[in-house]
């Protein structure tokens, strides 16, 4: 099925379960106030006839009534889940047509020096990162720049590959997590705040004296309300007994208050990494890569999802102290502050050692996730091929992911081996530069495991670096001259070393004369092909072409170039073998009123 129909399909199919979930909920209503009307009535009419009646009645009613209330609580999460599910196959549609700015586009994660992302758009507003994410966590975002922006090992890749193409054919679960995460992002500070407190050394379990506190306190307190209650000890005594268990529960409040501050506010985000957990852990599993992230979550004591749930059960509870009128009582009769800080440090002492990978695993399938819905909105994409011997790229059908499949232009690459370069002449806006990108934005994607956009696609696993867009730094006082030599030193010292890079240049040493131009990079290209480089450099200046008369195997000649008609340009944006032969500068500045 194609992905657009079944998006569609599926948005009706959702549709149709939220408007019988809002008809179950109105029936719901109805039927709470029928067992509370119910409850009132029987209470009235059977008090009279007996106590026993009236009590037996009050408790069918009020259980029936809780039971309603406890049904309408979990068809409301359902409708909650519903809407979410439906508006993540809208925004697939959407997607599909071009329009994906409604996902996080990971500009927080853009590094200030790297070897590639920001010359081919990887992190930011309509970047590569934001065309492809679906993640709802932090950690899941993290874990997706992180992949785009640093090249896997080749075992990583086939086994990110192989996972991809198990979640890709099973749509329906990967939008069960989506929809799951949608509720409540999960932040990269409650991860910290819980890191902190992990850190931290426990206050009350290493004393067994507290331990013992939890229990002959509550059953004093219990026992000296009761004997007061039947008249065997008096008013006076029993107040004693409930000051003084005031001024512990005062004491232990006073030490519990730095650990509730650390751990408050997070009920919701655990209640939500829960439920991802919960949906991963009932999952089928066949990709090794998915049932080793998997496993994390499962143990023999039990499973995170348990364990999460819990966690966020004691900080519920914790959470009694906002209600003076609730928590006092329970304080002084309980000692709750106490029963709730033991039973977080022996679930911190249970956990200690996993709950870092909890968060991390999660962030891991989010992103891996996200990698298989662009490879099942792009059935026609291929999965890279890898080579082991370094380096040779080939490629067939290559277009620019982030350019609409209606208006793209493929093309192709054919390096054999290494110290080949593809010298790329041709005119202005012919598409030297996005031809580029596109080979390099969809290197990125291989190197991350990811299907590629192309019919066919074959790399050696390597790292990019490239040399395109180039601006000046006024607070470190650099020109943009010298901004570039400063990105053409790290490319220089890493072929110098011979490290399998793969380099992609655009009209360099731009920012100099024409002779300094040539000359500098002349040497710059005689400099890869001693050191067996292998990359792309597009250029204006044809007399660089006639390299290949000297280096006639290593220099690969191609050019994209423009028709001219009636001073109009056409340009068709196909890459051809040769030297372009039509330039177009002077036709375009006598557009703008240059007089020529």
């Amino acid at each position: 099925m194609q992905p657009e129909l079944f998006y569609k399909e599926r948005i009706n199919h959702l549709q149709q379960s939220l408007t019988a979930l809002l008809y179950k909920k109105a029936q719901l209503g109805w039927a709470r106030f029928l067992a509370i009307t119910l409850l009132v009535g029987a209470i009235y009419f059977l008090l009279p006839v007996g106590l026993l009646y009236a009590i037996i009645a009050g408790i069918i009613l009020l259980a029936a009534f809780i039971r309603l209330v406890y049904a309408d609580s979990n068809n409301k999460a359902a409708i909650q889940h519903t809407k979410h599910l439906i508006q993540t196959n809208k925004d697939e549609v959407d997607a599909l047509a071009g329009n994906y700015h409604q996902f996080e586009d990971g500009g927080e994660y853009i590094p200030q020096n790297h070897f590639y992302a920001n010359d081919i758009d990887i992190l930011g507003k309509a970047s590569l990162f934001q065309y492809i994410n679906r993640t709802n966590s932090d950690m899941g975002a993290a874990t997706l720049a992180e992949w785009l922006l640093q090249p896997a090992t080749e075992d990583s890749i086939m086994e990110r590959q192989a996972a991809i193409k198990e979640l890709s054919n099973n749509t329906n679960w990967q939008q069960e997590l989506q929809a799951t995460g949608k509720e409540k992002k999960i932040k990269k500070q409650t991860q910290q705040r819980l890191r902190d407190w992990l850190a931290e050394e426990t206050e009350f379990t290493k004393h067994p004296y507290w331990q013992a506190l939890k229990y002959i306190v509550p059953a004093i307190m219990i026992a000296v309300i009761l004997l007061n209650a039947f008249s065997f000890i008096s008013d006076p005594i029993r107040n004693y007994f409930l000051l003084a268990s005031a001024i512990l529960a005062f004491v232990v409040a006073k030490k519990v208050m730095s650990v509730y501050l650390q751990v408050s506010k997070m009920v919701d985000e655990l209640d939500v990494m829960a439920d991802s957990i919960l949906v991963i852990e009932k999952a089928t599993f066949n990709a090794p890569l998915l049932q080793q992230w998997q496993s994390v979550f499962i143990h023999e004591k039990g499973t995170a999802s348990f364990e999460l749930k819990e966690l966020k059960q004691i900080l519920a509870r914790f959470d009694y102290r906002l209600n003076p009128v609730i928590f006092i009582p329970l304080a002084i009769v309980l000692q709750w502050d106490l029963q709730q800080v033991i039973a977080l440090e022996k679930w911190k002492k249970r956990n200690q050692q996993n709950i870092h990978q909890w968060f991390d695993t999660l962030g891991k399938l989010e992103a891996i996730s996200s990698l298989a819905t662009i490879h099942f909105n792009h059935p026609n994409w291929c999965f890279p091929v890898l080579q082991k011997e370094h380096f040779s790229i080939t490629g067939t059908a290559i277009g620019h992911p982030l350019i609409n499949a209606n208006k793209r232009v493929n093309n192709f690459i054919n390096i054999s081996h290494k110290g080949e370069l593809m010298l790329i002449t041709g005119s202005n806006m012919a598409g030297k530069s996005t031809y580029l990108r596109s080979i390099g934005i969809n290197t990125a994607l291989a190197m991350a495991g990811s299907v590629v956009c192309a019919t066919s696609f074959s790399t050696s696993p390597v790292q990019l670096m490239t040399s395109m867009r180039i601006a000046d730094n006024l607070e470190e006082n650099t020109s943009t001259f010298y901004a570039e030599l400063k990105k053409l030193k790290g490319i220089i010292d890493k072929v110098n070393n011979n490290e399998k890079v793969f380099i992609l240049l655009d009209e360099i040493l731009r920012g100099t004369n024409s002779l300094d131009r040539h000359t500098g990079s002349k040497a710059l290209i005689q400099q890869l092909i001693k050191h067996k480089a292998a990359g792309i450099i597009a250029t204006h200046d044809i007399e660089l072409a006639k390299l290949k008369e000297e280096y006639p195997d290593n220099i690969l000649n191609y050019y994209f170039d423009v028709q001219v008609s009636n001073d109009e340009l056409y340009f068709d944006y196909r890459l051809k073998p040769g030297v372009c032969g039509s330039l177009n500068a002077s036709i375009l500045m006598k557009k703008i009123g240059i007089e020529l």
